[in-house]
């Protein structure tokens, strides 16, 4: 056997290991999500504040993402993940006590920690990419964030068995999320990442944190990227809420977040070769006019119809925007460079989601004098972030090309 075939072997390993991660551990993300904003609004002192379970997750994701991107430049892919699913298996405990003891405020913290997992999930496809070669590396982005889709029929499928099967709303969820993350690090072991890059002197470390965030291939698929994650974001922590709001069961909602997770993880086995084909610039300004067509979609309407079409535009919408802008990254920086700037990227992308998701609770809520008032209020607040992240992206389109990473 080659060396060549050696590595291309172990590349498609870490794919399947990694897409596996994302189908199966990642289910605790759509349950957290379905289930957060209902539970903080069972548990809530205040109806303003129903999501903030929800946006603690984020807040956890955007906090833990450059020392975690730290830790496994050190010690590894494999040890930062396995930590980063035993402090999610931590938190889930914690929102189970708060359930029990109807503290809004533990079962806020239990869900914070659960973003440390979150934040490892989002560096999946970055170690995809770390031992697959140049050509093969959209696509193994765009498969391991194929696994969602497993997640996608999972974790909803769980809520709808679990939320209800004990007296007290959602805390058997809870349980399975501890499960889940206590299953992670088994499932890791299964991981051959290489061995972190270590630099040697200066001229191999690369460029500094300041030279990298000035260059504007990388300052731009940060901008989009966090765009891309945060509008959706916005849009499906609502969503829930709406969804009940206007008349319909929690049972509707988890099906409406299923169809949008489904529509967020099943174009990722073609995105790939789409950005192999017509680069990653088109693709991500591709799913910037899919994420507006969602929020005009949203506006026209509160039948669950609408809000089944919304939604399944906002996961495409996310899935060419979220991609796109991270192939557009990873072509950007040197392996060296990767530790610093991964983690960056991730903690730009996470703020902005949070700052998203804690605006969702009160738009939502808080905006206008009925749910319909408050889901268009949320829709609307997408059009400066789309406009952001477009102007950006034709900016960097029109400039004169300079030689890249």
């Amino acid at each position: 056997m080659t060396a060549q075939t050696a590595d291309l072997r172990r590349a498609w390993r870490n794919i399947l290991v990694l897409a596996a991660a994302q189908g199966i551990l990642g289910a605790q993300m759509s349950m957290i999500f379905i289930t957060g904003g209902l539970a903080g609004q069972m548990l809530s002192p205040n109806p303003c504040i129903a999501t903030l379970p929800v946006s603690m997750v984020i807040l956890g994701s955007a906090l833990a993402a450059r020392p975690l991107s730290g830790l496994m430049a050190r010690r590894g892919r494999r040890f930062g993940f396995s930590v980063a699913c035993l402090v999610a298996a931590v938190g889930a405990a914690l929102a189970v006590l708060g359930l029990r003891q109807g503290s809004f405020w533990l079962f806020t913290a239990g869900t914070m920690l659960s973003g440390v997992y979150m934040s490892a999930q989002g560096f999946y496809r970055f170690a995809a990419t770390d031992a697959a070669p140049a050509d093969l590396q959209p696509r193994a982005i765009g498969l391991v964030l194929g696994g969602g889709l497993i997640a996608a029929i999972l974790g909803p499928a769980l809520v709808r068995a679990t939320s209800e099967t004990t007296l007290i709303p959602f805390a058997a969820t809870y349980v399975i999320i501890v499960g889940l993350n206590l299953a992670g690090p088994l499932l890791f072991a299964l991981l051959d990442s290489p061995r972190p890059v270590v630099a040697r002197s200066r001229s191999t470390e690369g460029r500094t944190l300041g030279e990298l965030l000035r260059t504007p291939e990388i300052a731009v698929a940060m901008i989009c990227a966090m765009v891309s994650y945060a509008l959706m974001n916005l849009v499906m922590t609502s969503t829930p809420l709406a969804v009940v709001g206007c008349g319909f069961s929690p049972s509707d909602a988890a099906d409406v977040v299923s169809m949008h997770v489904i529509a967020m993880f099943l174009p990722s086995f073609f995105t790939g070769n789409l950005i192999n084909r017509f680069g990653a610039h088109r693709i991500v300004a591709v799913g910037l006019l899919i994420l507006a067509a969602s929020g005009a979609v949203a506006l026209t309407g509160v039948a669950l119809a609408q809000f089944h079409l919304a939604l399944i535009l906002l996961g495409l919408g996310w899935n060419f925007g979220y991609i796109g802008a991270t192939a557009m990254l990873t072509s950007a920086h040197t392996p060296a460079e990767g530790g610093r700037i991964q983690g960056i990227n991730d903690a730009v992308v996470f703020g902005g989601v949070f700052v998203a998701s804690l605006a969702s609770g009160g738009l939502m809520n808080c905006s206008g004098g009925n749910p319909g008032a408050g889901w268009q209020a949320v829709n609307l607040a997408m059009l400066p972030f789309l406009i952001l992240a477009g102007g950006a992206l034709i900016w960097l389109t029109l400039r004169p090309r300079t030689s890249s990473a």
